[in-house]
């Protein structure tokens, strides 16, 4: 071996192990996150079904980290996200353009046009709304594919973390292609970065046939899926599980909160 590779090497040794010098934030900080008195009373709402103070410790969330969060809607994963790694991290929320092929809606009958609504917010402003907060100004929009999520200031190998939470299913209904979509999130994140996905639990064989439908999927599609890009499952939580849903309604009869897994991968 010569030695500028030796070096080289030595090089890429220490900046794996500079990402893990940063413990992961404690749970009484992440506790505290949580119970933010400026956070809203719909993110409080969603508080009870979502668990954050278990997700944030599952994620292992770290200040200064720079994170991705795909499909980031109206952006509760992002914003709390974006208080736990603080001021001196960055959170991307990704959401993708409009659709220009999306029927508008009809006409009813006779001709009138349609009743005027009040024009929704997109994502992209919804998040710049939130990043009007001191605590979660380290929000960044994006507006990109899927297929391609990350800024062009995000160069391969710079991110530390990437999430995708309860919206994987919708993907096959909206024809993204996933495998180029978890080639570009592996390609985002640094060696040991991490790549969280959430979703709600489909029956088994079922894949991700019933996306459009129950809003499911089945884990082990998602998993396969995802190592197929080259990441490694590294850990599941079941602190949202639930073995009594029998998964074959969107809501589950009798009313029960859904059974959802939570899967962490990791880039060798």
């Amino acid at each position: 071996m010569t030695r500028s590779l030796a070096l080289l090497l030595a090089a890429a040794v220490l900046a794996t192990a500079c990402q893990t010098t940063t413990p992961p934030i404690s749970r009484e900080r992440i506790a505290e996150i949580v119970a933010s008195p400026d956070r809203s009373a719909a993110d409080r709402s969603n508080d009870r079904r979502r668990k954050p103070e278990l997700m944030l410790a599952f994620i292992g969330i770290r200040r200064g980290m720079v994170a991705m969060d795909l499909s980031a809607g109206g952006g509760y994963t992002t914003e709390l996200v974006a208080r736990a790694v603080g001021p001196t991290g960055k959170v991307y929320g990704q959401s993708a353009p409009p659709d220009p092929t999306r029927a508008k809606p009809a006409a009813p009958e006779g001709g009138a046009a349609p009743a005027a609504t009040a024009p929704r917010l997109t994502s992209a402003q919804r998040l710049a709304e939130r990043a009007k907060n001191p605590a979660a100004g380290n929000i960044i929009a994006v507006v990109r594919p899927f297929e391609d999520p990350a800024p062009p200031e995000v160069a391969a190998g710079t991110l530390d973390l990437v999430t995708l939470m309860f919206n994987y299913h919708d993907l096959g209904y909206l024809g993204v292609d996933r495998a180029r979509m978890n080639r570009a999130a592996f390609a985002a994140l640094k060696r040991g970065g991490i790549y969280v996905v959430a979703d709600h639990s489909g029956r088994p064989g079922t894949g991700i046939s019933e996306g459009g439908t129950l809003h499911r999927i089945e884990e082990a599609f998602v998993r396969r899926e995802i190592e197929a890009a080259g990441f490694k499952l590294a850990e599941e939580g079941h602190f949202l599980r639930n073995p009594a849903d029998p998964r074959d309604r969107n809501t589950p009869e009798p009313p029960m909160p859904k059974d959802e897994f939570v899967l962490k991968f990791v880039k060798p």
